[in-house]
């Protein structure tokens, strides 16, 4: 009989994607079944389209639907993200562990949000393993919050002093993620909560492979202040990435566009599934992308000047979505021909053109990005929301694969002169070719850990195999 897996994600796709790709490699690869428990109150367009696509179609995934549940009276509008997903995942729950009591799953892996599930699981005698999607960099921090939490008074973006992270690079205060900078927020209270559970878990999957940061890895391993916690088992089993899928005939369009483009000429604009740009930046962005005179794919999101992270349950939904209408005049016309503006969520001609690494260059990240990563794609950083600021400041400092861009002190927006620079250090300077190679380097090293043999490959048989001790 096949071992059976439950998967549960949060909403987002930032954490649908990541979490299905790993129940998609144990099934395809490891001979497992798996449940995957969709949280449908609130869910975007974009997530309902991915799970009834071809793409969510395998023998042995099967997709379970959890019932939508009445959140009216707890959401309000000025609630921030984590504090919305919170409560839609402790109300969409509720019937979690009648579910799982029909399924009767070996074990339940979970997301960061997602942690209601731990003590539903403790009373079914489950073990539960926990997928982190956000980067290295914010585990070692997350495990260390408690403590933080108990030895600081006032809030952390005050300290004097870098935040010093046991076994791990120090922290700039600037760079910490917007949960823990304030601390009377709610968000920052749900935060703490789902990372203080993190050690009631069996094991922590991550979306990294051992050489990206060796150094968290053997600190979340070997430092004696992990190790007291204690840290549950780290499976480092990245990166997991999305696949190619059948194209629809204005995705091979736009791959039509960029067959006709010299050799590394095209830049890659992005702001990933869940981030949105003030009015002010994409106008900044628009007129930087132009002066720099370079090639360009631009995903187009209406601008908004709230919240970044709100398009989160309305991503999918850009069928009124008109560029015109919000970049400067003049700009679609002038850079018709050398630039590519895309109204829309980008679809899978993405993962596409960027295995194509002779057309494409992903140039303006948000997200802590897998799929550039193992596809040897330099990156620009343009850091929004949540631990992006983090992620920056690994990928260029430590990692070497990233340029960042950043406001004038005092300034909110990134002026169009910094765009300006930063596409050109990639794409034309003496820095971007050291960047580029490095890039290159990351991508045949993520290529050897996925390999059957490989860090990653080996990570994951582990998990199963102490799944399977644990079940006799």
């Amino acid at each position: 009989m096949k071992s059976h897996i439950a998967v549960l994600p949060s909403s987002g796709m930032g954490h649908i994607f990541p979490l299905f790709q790993l129940a998609k490699k144990l099934v395809l690869h490891h001979d497992v079944h798996v449940s995957f428990l969709v949280i449908t109150t609130e869910a975007s367009a974009a997530q309902n389209q991915f799970l009834q696509s071809s793409a969510a179609v395998l023998p042995d995934l099967t997709i379970i639907n959890l019932p939508p549940a009445d959140v009216s009276n707890f959401i309000t509008g000025d609630m921030r993200l984590a504090t919305q997903l919170s409560i839609i995942t402790r109300e969409s729950l509720k019937p979690l562990n009648h579910i799982l009591m029909e399924l009767n799953p070996m074990s339940l892996v979970i997301d960061i949000f997602t942690t209601d599930a731990i003590d539903v699981c403790k009373e079914l005698s489950i073990p539960v393993y926990s997928f982190f999607t956000a980067s290295t960099v914010l585990l070692p921090f997350s495990l260390y919050l408690p403590m933080l939490d108990r030895k600081v008074e006032g809030e952390f973006v005050d300290l004097p002093a870098l935040v010093e992270i046991p076994g791990c690079r120090s922290m700039r205060t600037e760079d910490l993620l917007d949960q823990v900078k304030d601390r009377k927020n709610d968000d920052y209270k749900w935060f703490l909560l789902h990372v203080s559970r993190l050690p009631n878990t069996s094991g922590i999957f991550l979306n990294a492979w051992e050489d990206l940061d060796p150094v968290r890895l053997k600190a979340l391993n070997e430092n004696p202040f992990f190790k007291n916690i204690p840290t549950p088992s780290i499976y480092p089993v990245g990166p997991l990435v999305k696949e190619t899928e059948t194209l629809t005939e204005k995705d091979a369009q736009i791959i039509s566009w960029l067959n006709t483009q010299p050799r590394e000429s095209v830049l890659y604009v992005s702001l990933g599934s869940g981030g949105t740009l003030s009015s002010k930046q994409i106008i900044e962005l628009a007129h930087g992308l132009e002066m720099s005179q370079q090639r360009f794919i631009l995903v187009a999101r209406k601008p908004t000047d709230h919240e970044y992270l709100r398009c989160v349950f309305s991503v999918g939904k850009d069928r009124e979505n008109d560029p015109s209408a919000y970049f400067p005049d003049g700009f679609l016309d002038r850079t018709r021909g050398v630039g590519l503006v895309v109204p829309t969520w980008p679809r899978r001609w993405r993962c596409s053109a960027t295995r194509r690494r002779e057309r494409f260059y992903r140039t303006l990240w948000v997200e802590f990005d897998a799929e550039s990563l193992v596809h040897g794609v330099p990156m620009i950083a343009l850091p929004l929301y949540a631990e992006q600021r983090m992620n920056a400041t690994m990928l260029v400092e430590e990692v070497g694969v990233a340029v960042k861009v950043a406001a004038e002190i005092g300034e909110e927006v990134v002026g169009r002169e910094e765009i300006e620079r930063a596409v050109r250090v990639v794409m034309e300077g003496e820095q971007g070719k050291v960047i580029r190679r490095r890039a290159g380097e990351l991508k045949e090293s993520a290529e050897r850990a996925l390999e059957d043999g490989g860090s990653s490959y080996r990570s994951l048989c582990s998990f199963l195999d102490d799944l399977r001790i644990q079940g006799m």
